[in-house]
Formats: structure tokens, sequence, C-alpha cells
């Protein structure tokens, strides 16, 4: 508000002030028009307050980020690491600027997600930036050691984060649960360490492990900070910290590196919606009106060609797409889900006898379960297979959700008299053996 060298409105202004005597309108009364302040002197006590509060508001909206990289920045607490592997790390961003503006792209439909959690828990909001150093915020990243999804759980950490695996799902994939347990982790390294740096060298090199390294420095009477145990860490863990910090740089001014971010508009992607019944990733995508890979993005822990699960089942969607859904899913008038599962009694059973029995074609039922060329199914194994009118219609059962697996063996019809056997968890993903770039093949704490 401009200076007011009229005596009388000044005294009216006061007047005004001790009316409302709030904090927040109070600073709004810097820019009121004198009109509201003479409202005000009249007795229009509330059409003063309306009108301060309007541009309260107004004000706080001037503030108010309109993109997600912005509220990064805004939320940044760690305190900075200045040495020459953040410089190091911060120059290749700048010498492939192309490589940090492909992974933001990536990371558009989910960050808006994390950074949201992570000021519910009054967490710094840098540590949105960490899948970049985890996964290239690639979901459905694996690494050597069988850390998988953007915060890279391998599965016993999973497991001990409520993240569920088996035949049908890997919840260590899926966007929110998988938040969820990294950022729970998270907070309990901090609460463990007191200091971010060395939480976060823990969630990369095990608690164990940091633990004993502060352990030995104190026993020789050194400091017990990040980078005075930088020499006790193995290589990966000694680059952890510092990556992050190069990122954070560099979000914070990415023209400095030459870096264009894409806009991450600040507000909610994408929505929750119900799974009521067993329902085809394929269906599910054609009533969104989405690509399957659209819909795989946001839905990457389902790892079979069915959706199936419990309660606790959601899918994820745009929010426009979500009420596309529940539209097209009203007039749906056909089967939602076109698969179930079949249990191999005999060990004689070849893949091409099944795939005629439920009028489909072997490839459809090697591609459907994961199985290798040139390899039959053990006698025990469940493996999913196209409805027929023969089998059954309903949802399958939670206990074939929960215990299912698949064995296969060498076809020894094809194959040698000593040829090895294989096992493993039905339906593993056709990328399990894809190490993605910028996951670790050392890490076997997380």
């Amino acid at each position: 508000m401009k200076p007011m060298h009229d005596t009388k409105r000044s005294i009216l202004t006061l007047a005004a002030l001790a009316l409302l005597a709030t904090a927040p309108l109070s600073r709004a009364m810097d820019a009121a028009p004198a009109s509201s302040i003479q409202a005000a002197a009249s007795g229009e006590r509330s059409t003063l307050a309306a009108s301060l509060t309007k541009i309260g508001a107004d004000k706080a909206d001037e503030y108010r980020e309109t993109d997600v990289w912005g509220r990064i920045r805004s939320g940044y607490a760690i305190p900075d690491l200045n040495n020459a592997l953040v410089t190091r790390h911060a120059q290749a961003y700048a010498n492939h600027p192309a490589n940090l503006s492909r992974i933001s792209g990536r990371a558009s439909p989910y960050l808006y997600h994390v950074v949201s959690e992570l000021e519910k828990r009054g967490m710094p909001t840098e540590l949105a930036l960490l899948p970049v150093i985890e996964s290239a915020f690639n979901p459905q990243a694996m690494s050597s050691a069988n850390a998988a999804g953007l915060w890279q759980f391998v599965p016993g950490t999973g497991k001990d984060f409520d993240l569920r695996q088996n035949m049908f799902k890997d919840e260590r994939r899926g966007v929110i649960a998988s938040t969820d347990a990294a950022l729970t982790y998270l907070q309990r390294l901090y609460t463990m360490f007191g200091d971010w740096p060395l939480a976060l060298a823990a969630y990369n090199w095990g608690e164990g492990n940091v633990q004993r390294a502060i352990k030995k420095n104190q026993e020789l009477g050194k400091p017990t900070d990040f980078e005075s145990l930088a020499e006790l860490m193995p290589a990966e863990t000694r680059n952890y910290v510092p990556k992050l910090q190069a990122v954070k740089n560099v979000v914070a001014n990415p023209s400095q590196y030459g870096v264009v971010l894409p806009a991450i508009d600040n507000q909610p992607y994408f929505t929750t919606v119900d799974k009521t019944s067993d329902i085809d990733l394929a269906i599910a995508a054609q009533l969104a009106e989405m690509s399957l890979d659209e819909f795989k993005a946001l839905n990457p822990q389902f790892k079979k060609p069915v959706i199936i699960g419990g309660e606790r089942t959601k899918i994820l969607l745009p929010t426009e797409n979500a009420e596309k859904f529940h539209s097209n899913l009203a007039q749906w008038g056909h089967a939602l889900s076109t698969w179930t599962t079949h249990k191999i009694t005999g060990a004689r059973v070849t893949i091409a006898q099944l795939a005629s029995k439920f009028g489909t074609t072997p490839e459809v039922i090697r591609e459907a379960n994961n199985i290798p060329a040139k390899s039959r199914l053990k006698a025990g194994s469940t493996i999913l297979v196209p409805k027929t009118s023969a089998s059954s219609h309903g949802d399958i059962a939670e206990n074939i959700i929960e215990n299912a697996v698949v064995a296969f063996e060498a076809d020894r019809g094809r194959a040698t008299r000593n040829a090895s056997r294989f096992k493993a968890k039905a339906g593993a993903s056709k990328n399990s053996k894809r190490i993605a770039r910028n996951t670790s093949s050392k890490r076997k704490q997380r």
C-alpha cells in the first residue's frame, strides 16, 4: 500500500486493524486498497474482512509453486556436501544433459506423489531425487542382486516392509507401496543415525556396515560424519551421497549445467481405482482409454496379463482416465478376465498338450508363465491359462495367489540327459535379468 499522508486515513487504518486483530489479515493489509479501509471506517467490518482475506489468499497464490521442481527446491534440508566427487558427478550431467532430462521425463508421473509423501512426513524433499540414483526412475529396474523398482528393494527387505511378492505381483515395483516403504525405511535410518548423509549411506550399504564403521572411527578417536567414514566405505557408497548432491545442484540451477527439466505440474498425476474383481491388464487399459504401455508405467507391480488380489489391490490411473474407466466399465458387457490357473499333476504333460487343452498356442502358455524355450513344467506347478467353457469363471482364489509356484526343467526330448534344471517363482518378469542403468550390482541389504 502506498504511504498515506492523510492523518485521518491512518487513524482509520489502525481502527480497522484493531477490529480484525488477526495475524494473517494484518499481513494482508500491506496490499489492502483504500476503499477497503474506508469501508471498515464506516462500520462495514465484514466486507473489509472478506476483502483482506481474499488479498491474503492472492498473496499466498503468488508464492505457491506451479511446478514440482520448485517444491523440491524449496524443501531442500540436507546439509550441502561440497567435494571433488560432487563436482565430478555434476560435471557428468553437464557433459550429458540429455540423460538427466530423459530420466526427469520418466519421473514425471511419480514425482508429485513422492514429494507430497515427503512433505506429509516432514522429510527433506531432495529425497524425491534418490530414485535418479537408484533406478533412473524406471519402476521395472532390476539389479543383478535382485533389487527391484524405483527404490530398489531386495526381496528380503521388501518383505520386512510388507511389500508383497508372489506369482502375480511384486509390490517392490508398485509406485505407492514402494514409496511408502522407502520413506519409512529412510525415517528409521535417520532416527538411528541422527544424520541424513549417514542414513543414506545405510540405505545403500546397510545399517550394520555403517554402525561398524562408526564404531571403528570412534575407537580411533576420529570423527564419524559421512566424509570421515568415506574411506571405510565401498566405492558405490562413497559416491552415493555425492551423486545425490550433484543431482540436487543440477535441479537447483539446471541452466547452469545445460539441463532442461520437463515441466511437471504441481498437481496429482494419478488417482487410485479400487479393483473389485479379476481384470485383464489389456481390458483395464482399454476401459481407461490408455495404451498398454502407459497403463503398465503406472501399474508396474502386476506381473501377469491379469490383475488379481484382495481389497488392498489398487489400480493407478490419470484422473481423466479414471473417469473414463468408470464410465466404460459401467457399459462393459463382457467378461473382465479371460485367465485362470491350472495345476500340473502329471510329470509328463507337455506345453503343446496344455495349449491344446485350453484352446491356445504353446507360445501363449510360455509367454504368460515365462517358461523358457526348450524346457518343460514339473509336477506341482501352477500356471496361468486362458479360461474355457469347461474352466472356472470365478476369480482366482487367495490361497492360490499367495502360494502358487512354477518349476520347470530342461526338456529331455531336446536336451542331453545331464541337462541343467531350473526352478523359479512363477511369473518372474521377462526383464528379471535386465540390469537397469544406475542400479547397483552389489546392493544386498535392501
